[in-house]
């Protein structure tokens, strides 16, 4: 039996934080081999959007639908801060059956930090190493939240050539992103252009 092609989908998605609706209205498709980069100002939800598109927050409105295997990158490694690099990232390759991970880590330029504790890692050198988790999950959507912060031009330009080997490969990436992005074929859309109107607000404040 062949596994089924992914897809990610919102309809009609709406979001709060705290008493603040952040957006609503909000729906889109993303079939596989999509790349769909969402802009916005910090604050403006787009952390918000991703949380719940990976289902770590419950949406004020509307559905998420997705098919197949989700992998999310924010600004949490997941890795135990107080063991090796190698040690850390061994534990969860073993979890997700990952082939080949010497050579995702070789192209991660992560060999050589392999018996530096994770909490001593750089900014960047974090970053790489939540990739790498991403990577060996084998997932077929990507969830990634500002995925270039941190990185030096050579690593923002390995993200986004894996990323298009990802598409490429029929997997969906959605990424979150103030920076500009150069991805063949991808669609965007800013989260202020579904902030919500003043009668949404004024609805919003007579149910609460």
């Amino acid at each position: 039996m062949q596994p089924s092609l992914p897809t990610l989908a919102a309809d009609n998605l709406a979001c709060r934080r705290g008493d603040r609706l952040l957006f609503r209205r909000l729906s889109f498709r993303l079939e596989a081999g999509a790349a769909c980069h969402v802009t916005g100002a910090n604050g403006a939800g787009k952390t918000t959007l991703i949380r719940a598109l990976a289902g770590l927050t419950t949406p004020y409105a509307g559905a998420v639908m997705r098919e197949g295997a989700l992998a999310l990158l924010d600004e949490r490694t997941g890795l135990d801060p107080d063991l090796p690099l190698g040690r850390a990232l061994a534990f969860w390759f073993g979890l997700d059956t990952a082939p080949d991970t010497g050579t995702m880590i070789a192209r991660l330029r992560l060999d050589a930090l392999a018996e530096v504790p994770v909490r001593y890692l750089s900014t960047g050198q974090k970053k790489r190493a939540a990739l790498a988790r991403v990577l060996g999950q084998g997932a077929g959507v990507w969830l990634l939240d500002e995925p270039l912060s941190g990185l030096d031009t050579d690593s923002q330009g390995l993200v986004m050539e894996l990323v298009r080997e990802h598409c490429a490969d029929g997997g969906i990436a959605l990424i979150a992103s103030h920076q500009p992005l150069d991805l063949p074929g991808m669609t965007s859309f800013a989260i202020e252009d579904f902030a919500p109107a003043l009668e949404d607000l004024a609805e919003q404040d007579e149910d609460a």
